[in-house]
């Protein structure tokens, strides 16, 4: 998919810092924007925080608390909500899978993100997501906690960051480069490996497997 300039979107692509797992963030004019946030240092503060799903490596109470003001906007699952509420946080808005809205001029759109043959990870029925971000027109597609799900074939994007473990996630390297062909992406952003699962050669071959169709951004761990 190319909505934008390939040069836009490698500049958003490249402005992605990536803290470990699924923990990445972002800026757009000025505002500071988070995706699961976990294993931060010290870090800006968040003017929005995304939550895919309650593990423990996405839904961090200790992270939340280094980055969220009161004016923190935050998007999650419904369960997690009163979890939210309780940290002082009461600008949240709970989400399931089709969920649509804006904010701050970036549009928002809650995706499924499940296992199919790990199904005891990631449970359909929780009604867990990732989330599709459309910010000048680059839309981002964070899978959250997923495998290689039928529901990518409609889910274009021009940037995709997706889970390599092949634990808990992707069942192969190869179920996650099918993944990134069935969204149309330009940009791929491996995540979610070198911690719990998944290593830094699964990366590289992901990059390989997909080299001369689409680019590939091997993220290094930022400190803050």
């Amino acid at each position: 998919m190319t909505t934008q300039s390939s040069k836009n979107v490698g500049t958003v692509a490249e402005s992605i810092q990536w803290f470990g797992q699924s923990s990445v963030k972002m800026q757009h004019l000025g505002k500071t924007i988070y995706i699961d946030p976990f294993n931060l240092k010290v870090s800006d503060k968040a003017d929005v925080i995304f939550i895919t799903h309650p593990h423990f490596d996405h839904f961090s109470v200790e992270d939340i608390k280094k980055i969220a003001t009161n004016e923190t906007v935050v998007f999650c699952p419904v369960e997690l909500k009163e979890k939210i509420m309780i940290l002082g946080i009461s600008k949240i808005h709970p989400v399931t899978p089709g969920f649509k809205s804006e904010w701050e001029g970036i549009s928002v759109q809650a995706v499924p993100a499940y296992n199919v043959i790990k199904s005891d990870k990631h449970p359909r029925r929780s009604n867990w997501v990732g989330y599709v971000l459309t910010i000048n027109g680059v839309r981002i597609y964070h899978t959250g906690d997923t495998e290689r799900i039928p529901e990518m074939q409609h889910i274009p994007c021009d940037i995709i960051l997706l889970p390599l473990g092949q634990t808990y996630t992707m069942n192969t390297v190869d179920d996650a480069v099918k993944a990134v062909l069935d969204t149309k992406a330009s940009i791929a952003i491996p995540i979610h490996f070198g911690m719990y699962e998944g290593k830094v050669e699964d990366a590289e071959n992901f990059a390989k497997m997909l080299e001369g169709n689409i680019r590939v951004i091997i993220p290094k761990q930022s400190a803050n």
